[in-house]
């Protein structure tokens, strides 16, 4: 798995960049950079001329790769959904049993994120840090139907749809498989952000992790247990 991710390249939606940041040393730059001011001044604050003077360039040579900073967290949000999907394909891939490859899929997608040392360029804990504090910033606009239309949240979509199938592969008579996986990408989300800003709103820091949290609350619903 680790030799096939040294080759491995996130394919984005093309129509998200003007000209691809994994196509240049300075695009990569761009995007690791973004990363650690993203994270460290919230998105909110984050401009491209800021980012310009932390990596010594013209605020003009960001434009040429991104038209906007909205379009450059739709980037960044959609390389970690893409990501995550790639994780959980390999990690799910060889397993036939259905009950273990959805409780191995919903550890993927909830426990919290490890350095993946295969993407030198991207700190993988910090872009989940920003998934988890900004990624509604980037569906939660006027343009949404526009921009799902043009395919910007279709890498999360599709993960959905593979979170959902596996439901459905373990109970196949459960109404809501779809409604069912989304729940536990946001929720994963939601109860991460709880854990670091709202600690008494959530019992995964004293009871169980998220992933223990959403294993039990998934398998409940299709009254079968993670063993089966």
């Amino acid at each position: 798995m680790e030799r096939l991710f040294q080759f491995l390249k996130i394919g984005i939606n093309e129509k998200i960049y003007i000209k691809d940041p994994e196509s240049t040393s300075l695009g990569k730059r761009i995007v690791e950079e973004s990363i650690l001011l993203i994270h460290e001044i919230g998105f909110e604050a984050f401009t491209f001329k800021k980012l310009g003077q932390r990596i010594g360039s013209n605020e003009s040579s960001i434009y040429r790769y991104f038209e906007n900073k909205h379009k450059l967290l739709l980037y960044l949000t959609s390389w970690y959904w893409g990501w995550l999907e790639y994780k959980l394909v390999f990690a799910t891939n060889s397993i036939t049993e259905p009950r273990e490859k959805l409780k191995t899929a919903l550890a993927i997608v909830t426990k919290e994120v490890e350095v993946d040392s295969n993407f030198s360029h991207i700190n993988e804990v910090l872009l989940s840090k920003i998934v988890i504090n900004e990624y509604s910033k980037s569906y939660l606009t006027k343009e949404v139907d526009a921009d799902n239309k043009e395919g910007y949240f279709v890498i999360y979509k599709r993960l959905v749809n593979r979170l959902s199938t596996m439901v459905k592969e373990v109970d196949p008579t459960y109404k809501y498989p779809s409604s069912l996986a989304s729940t536990v990408l946001e929720g994963s989300l939601h109860q991460h952000f709880l854990r670091d800003h709202f600690v008494s709103l959530t019992d995964c820091h004293e009871k169980g992790d998220p992933t223990e949290y959403f294993t039990e609350l998934v398998f409940n619903a299709l009254n079968n247990t993670p063993n089966g």
